[in-house]
């Protein structure tokens, strides 16, 4: 009898064992669990501007989220305010500064503040002839400019340098409205954004590295933070505890991430998959793995759930040193979902327009997020409230 029970155990076992692997090898099958509105996917096309595409997103979300409604706002109204300034730093270090057309979430926050928004339709910020933004030769032009000013033999500079970088951007961007009309009614881009509620003293920025102490701020080291923009260091456990919180309690967030893994996708799954433990588990055999190309590799890694990496902070922060993680990406967290095991993944809203088999959404796992962020902005409401209080933050 006991023989026959342990003999129908290991059927049930086995049945179950097959079971979960027909379920695996369907590919990625994703139930929402938790979805926060966001605005229609936009597309940054040839251009480096996803910071500003993710930032305004994540606005967006936000208006949504305090009732104000939907709008669209002009992400090159954003750009060509941050690249005025970016050029006047990159001049006054004589161009021992980084001048690209990336940037930072920060720069968003700053020109909210200091400059204002303006609506996609007051400033569509695309002047010469396409549908889409291509900026090569834009970049190209305002680069040769700047460095002709930053590294010319002069004496001393005139006094209208600035205003050549700011028609270049003019031609190729359009002019930044001093003044609009917008459903009826007159705004400067400081009115606008008063008339919808946005405060930059609202929102902060979160990372999670050891080369600063924890619960204090500071600058991350990376090019596109030229403005220096501080961020609060968290533990791992605790930054992954304020992603989790802002989406189960309503909130969206600004991410920024290294996409240059081979576990991030072009068809909207981002995960960090564990090469040795899915040979341990399946059976793979290894000289398959190794044998493969680049491209092969990608593939088998990411199409289905596989065991993926058990993240540490001292993997995060080893990363970083090394350049393994890079500010590559902006893109915007909205929602959590679990694939067919059970294993949760965050709902990223990208600005690729209506890429991959999710039309523009990607699904990054936990493992990838804790592994890659480099930092994110959320609103200082959706942070736990024992977390803000390690932070002073109210």
């Amino acid at each position: 009898m006991k023989k026959t029970i342990i003999i129908a155990a290991l059927g049930l076992f086995s049945l179950s064992t097959m079971a979960q692997d027909a379920k695996s090898e369907e590919g990625f099958v994703f139930t929402t669990v938790k979805e926060n509105p966001i605005t229609s996917i936009k597309n940054q096309n040839r251009s480096s501007t996803c910071w500003s595409f993710s930032a305004l997103g994540f606005l967006e979300s936000e208006l949504l989220r305090l009732g104000k409604g939907e709008h669209d706002l002009s992400e090159m109204f954003v750009v060509h305010k941050t690249m005025e300034d970016r050029g006047a730093n990159y001049v006054r270090y004589h161009g021992d500064s980084s001048f690209s057309p990336g940037g930072s979430f920060y720069d968003i926050i700053y020109c909210m503040k200091n400059y204002g928004l303006v609506p996609q339709e007051a400033m569509p910020g695309i002047m010469y002839g396409d549908s889409l933004p291509v900026h090569n030769e834009l970049d190209a032009v305002a680069e040769a400019y700047v460095n002709a000013i930053a590294k010319g033999k002069f004496s001393k500079l005139t006094p209208v340098w600035k205003k050549g970088l700011s028609a270049i951007y003019d031609t190729y961007l359009g002019e930044c409205p001093e003044k609009f009309t917008y459903r009826g009614k007159e705004y400067t881009p400081k009115s606008f954004v008063e008339s919808l509620g946005l405060k930059a003293e609202d929102y902060v920025s979160l990372t999670s590295y050891t080369h600063h102490p924890f619960y204090t701020q500071f600058a991350i080291e990376i090019q596109d933070n030229w403005r220096n923009g501080l961020s609060y260091n968290l533990p791992i456990d605790e930054f992954m505890a304020v992603m989790d919180n802002a989406v189960n309690k309503g909130y969206t967030f600004a991410w920024g991430s290294d996409v240059s893994e081979q576990g991030f996708t072009r068809d909207g799954i981002a995960v960090m998959p564990d090469v040795n433990k899915d040979v341990e588990q399946s059976g793979s055999d290894m000289a398959r793995w190794t044998g493969q190309t680049p491209a092969d590799r990608r593939k088998e890694m990411t199409n289905r759930p596989r065991p993926e990496m058990e993240i540490t902070q001292e993997m995060r922060q080893t990363a970083f040193d090394n350049w393994e993680t890079t500010d590559d990406h902006g893109m915007v967290i909205y929602g959590i979902a679990k694939d067919q095991n059970g294993k949760e993944y965050f709902m990223v809203k990208n600005s690729w327009g209506k890429a991959g088999k999710y039309e523009g959404i990607w699904y990054a796992s936990k493992p990838f997020v804790a592994y890659k962020t480099m930092n994110i902005v959320v609103h200082k409401d959706a942070l736990p409230k024992d977390i803000a209080k390690k932070l002073g933050i109210k």
